[in-house]
């Protein structure tokens, strides 16, 4: 597994770095890279060369035993031995070309498998605002689309080559044996055309580099549609999501119709190289056979030569153009490597030092003068201080945008503040691990995301040694007991694609249910109760009481209904506390929320409290 290193944030280190883009990769060679792959898998390799070399080696001396036997026709002599050695080198090199592609497919996986583990390893640990400004079908390309052309470059391609090389050399040396004359020729052609290789192979890297974003843009462009499918389809708005993903994928054919032109025209040089050699060779050959300077046989054997060039010329460019295409590609998967990453989220059970050990029971909350901004935008928090007693309700409210749910990432170490300090039993989170931070507290998003699986699956999700008894117990508390009693699977019932089985409703009480699983130290509610109806609400609320005595709650809640009964209540504007108090309190002493009350009906034109649905005993 990857190891990953980053230095630990503290509340001295601004947020966002400036500037809030991903550090560029070091300087590395590509080539280097695409090696580096390939380094662990090297002694198969090797032995996947050695049966490719021994296959060439058998093709190598088919011409020579074809000479001796065109000889032995010509001088009356037997041919039996020969052409059964023939025969038997044709045998042998078709058993090794088969030995050798099951090795270097297998190491192919092998090494895909392995890019891929350390690609997912890393993104499912991409630190949030990273994840915030990627489109992740981007990122998801890398791990399919990408790692397949490095998996092809870094195992195929680099024994291509090789082979390639090797073979050309060793004909060389025994089109030399034959004769040095043709052989000058022969070299003459083959390198004037490589000479133009050599300026088209980089193109092909560039191409199949510009090819592998323009399929990331189409992963995005599905992603951003089949994520919101029914706001898609709620407003008639398939043709022009069509139409945007349809600009991707014409994006992504000019791209790779580009790298295509490149590697046809590789292929047409190395052809054509072969052929105009031949012709070279049949032309001089033919000339000094007519002058007898050279034997027929010998003429015949040099000719086999060439044709034999074919296959390892056309390895070695076959070759080329595969590693240049995964040199393409390990520039994006290289990036992923640079992105910032969460270090710490592995192993919450990790000894942590006597800094970091809290007190049994529900710790206090405490924001000091913390301070955070969002790339290119205006501070959402500038400078907000306050504290959350243990074991009791706090309410957020204000208007949107006032750093309610900003306070909630913070606070879960999603981002991290520019300035500040926030405190969890008196203890700094920024020396904590986030695994640690997240272990004592569950959060409930405002959206409540529902994972797909089935209904048990998302109970366990962050509680997997719950017991039978405690998930009853918060399907009673959370009313969803009466749900599962109706489904003719139970607990096993799948809730589809982010729940789309389940209601608003439902799927809310169902993320509350999880978070009441975890027995967490604190526990956060994003508008928890927005889309429950007032008997469920009611249920809801009581069951957060219940919670609230063995853990420090606190909630955000633009329905000041849902509040009113919370033992403080902090009130947000622009990013700073406005006012803190009780419901009655904060009535009496702040205009903004008594203007917010009065909207909700919860206060009388003169002021006088009608809150009386917060009275619920705790």
């Amino acid at each position: 597994m990857t190891t990953v290193s980053a230095p630990p944030a503290t509340a001295e280190t601004p947020w966002p770095p400036a500037p809030a883009q991903t550090p560029e990769p070091p300087a590395t060679p590509p080539l280097r890279v695409l090696l580096r792959y390939a380094r662990p898998h090297r002694t198969v390799l090797l032995a996947t060369l050695l049966l490719v070399l021994a296959a060439s080696a058998a093709g190598l001396v088919q011409p020579l035993v074809a000479q001796h036997v065109l000889d032995g026709l010509s001088d009356g002599r037997g041919v039996l031995g020969p052409v059964l050695v023939l025969a038997a080198l044709v045998v042998l090199g078709a058993g090794l070309t088969g030995l050798q592609s099951w090795w270097q497919q297998r190491t192919s996986e092998r090494v895909v498998r392995q890019i891929r583990r350390d690609l997912v390893f890393r993104l499912i640990r991409l630190r949030v605002p990273e994840l915030d400004r990627r489109p992740p079908g981007d990122l998801i390309s890398r791990v399919t689309s990408d790692s397949a052309l490095v998996q092809n470059a870094a195992t195929e391609g680099l024994v291509m080559v090789s082979n390639g090389v090797l073979s050309i050399l060793g004909a060389v040396v025994l089109m030399g044996v034959v004769h040095l004359g043709l052989l000058g020729v022969t070299a003459a052609v083959l390198i004037a055309v490589a000479l133009v290789m050599v300026l088209v192979l980089p193109r092909i890297r560039e191409a199949v580099a510009r090819a592998q974003e323009s399929v990331g843009a189409v992963g995005a462009a599905l992603d951003r549609t089949l994520g919101a499918a029914r706001t898609v389809k709620a407003n008639g708005a398939e043709g022009r999501e069509t139409e945007r993903a349809g600009e991707a994928i014409e994006g992504a054919y000019r791209a790779g119709l580009a790298g295509a032109r490149y590697v046809a025209l590789v292929k047409v040089l190395s052809g054509v190289s072969i052929q105009a050699a031949f012709l070279a060779v049949l032309g001089v050959g033919g000339a000094l056979v007519a002058s007898g300077g050279l034997e027929a046989s010998a003429l015949i054997a040099f000719l086999l030569y060439v044709f034999y060039l074919a296959s390892p010329v056309g390895s070695l460019v076959a070759g080329l153009s595969m590693l240049q295409q995964g040199l393409g590609a390990v520039g994006r998967i290289e990036q992923v490597k640079h992105m910032p990453v969460e270090d710490d989220v592995d192993d919450p059970r990790e000894p942590l030092g006597p800094v970091a050990v809290a007190a049994p029971g529900a710790p206090p909350v405490e924001f000091r003068d913390v301070r955070f901004s969002y790339p290119g935008r205006a501070p959402a928090l500038r400078g907000i201080s306050y504290t959350v007693a243990g074991g009791t309700q706090t309410a957020l409210v204000g208007l949107s945008g006032a750093g309610k749910t900003t306070m909630f990432a913070l606070l879960q170490r999603f981002h991290e503040p520019a300035a500040g300090q926030i405190l969890i039993d008196g203890v700094d989170i920024a020396t904590l691990p986030r695994a640690e931070v997240r272990r004592r507290i569950a959060y409930v998003e405002q959206e409540s995301p529902v994972m797909a699986g089935t209904i048990e699956d998302n109970l366990r999700y962050a509680a997997t040694g719950a017991s039978d008894e405690d998930i009853t117990e918060v399907l009673r508390l959370t009313r969803l007991d009466t749900l599962i009693d109706r489904l003719p699977d139970g607990l096993r019932t799948e809730v589809g694609n982010r729940g789309v089985t389940l209601s608003g409703g439902e799927r809310q009480r169902l993320a509350i249910a999880r978070a009441l699983l975890r027995r967490p130290e604190v526990l956060l509610l994003d508008e928890a109760t927005a889309q429950l109806d007032a008997s469920n609400e009611r249920a809801l609320r009581e069951a957060v009481d219940q919670a609230a005595r063995r853990c420090t709650v606190i909630l955000i809640a633009h329905r000041l209904s849902t509040v009113t009964g919370a033992d403080q209540i902090v009130v947000l504007e622009h990013g700073l506390v406005r006012a803190a108090g009780t419901h009655a309190e904060l009535v009496e002493a702040d205009v903004l929320y008594r203007e917010l009350a009065s909207s909700q009906m919860l206060v009388s034109e003169g002021n006088e409290d009608i809150g009386a649905l917060s009275d619920v005993p705790r």
